[in-house]
């Protein structure tokens, strides 16, 4: 079993996180892509987060229509805070020793990894698939730290100039999101007035 797991806030999911999920899908052979949209995320305290129940909602009718991918509601459900080691861990215990595990993020965030908590023990439970855009410029990684202590894979996806920031703020102000979301879930959207009175 070759696991990927997309974690994300997916306030809202967008072309960027599905475009990223199929291309990792198939450059590394996964067998399904699974989308962990955070209950509490600990990084986002500098702005108020759409409730969890909304956003996995936005992610399964975005996801539905691919076989390969499904969506999990273990963060969703976990109370308190949510921290990527304890779903990996999780996802371990779950699927057994021999489950290849696959964390989907950004190559931003790989940065970060180091300060997430017990970034170590995460490490050992999987390798890292880091999204990033054409010309990313991947030297300034194999000088730092970082690449001593996690195994990332860095992976090109074009369509990562797609960003929850700017949906949310276009909505507020009623630009068009068209062809940068599922138009599903821009619908969800409208008719629930997500974001309409929001600025990141």
């Amino acid at each position: 079993m070759r696991l990927g797991i997309m974690g994300g806030t997916f306030d809202p999911i967008h072309y960027g996180h599905l475009v990223t999920a199929e291309e990792a899908l198939v450059q590394f052979n996964l067998d399904r892509v699974v989308f962990m949209p955070t209950g509490v995320p600990v990084r986002k305290t500098h702005r108020t987060v759409t409730p969890a129940e909304r956003r996995y909602l936005m992610t399964v009718i975005a996801t539905a229509s691919n076989p390969d991918f499904e969506v999990s509601r273990m963060e969703v459900d976990r109370p308190g805070l949510t921290y990527t080691v304890d779903t990996m861990l999780a996802l371990r215990a779950e699927h057994g020793p021999s489950a290849e595990l696959y964390f989907i993020t950004g190559a931003d965030a790989v940065w970060e990894i180091l300060t997430w908590k017990d970034s170590e023990r995460l490490a050992d439970v999987c390798t890292f698939i880091a999204a990033t855009r054409p010309g990313y410029d991947l030297s300034r990684f194999e000088q730092d730290e970082v690449a001593r202590h996690i195994n990332v894979e860095f992976m090109e996806v074009p369509a990562l100039a797609i960003s929850s920031t700017d949906i949310r703020d276009r909505m507020a102000v009623r630009r068009p999101v068209r062809y940068l979301l599922p138009e599903a879930v821009a619908a969800y959207i409208i008719k629930t007035g997500l974001y309409r009175d929001v600025r990141s």
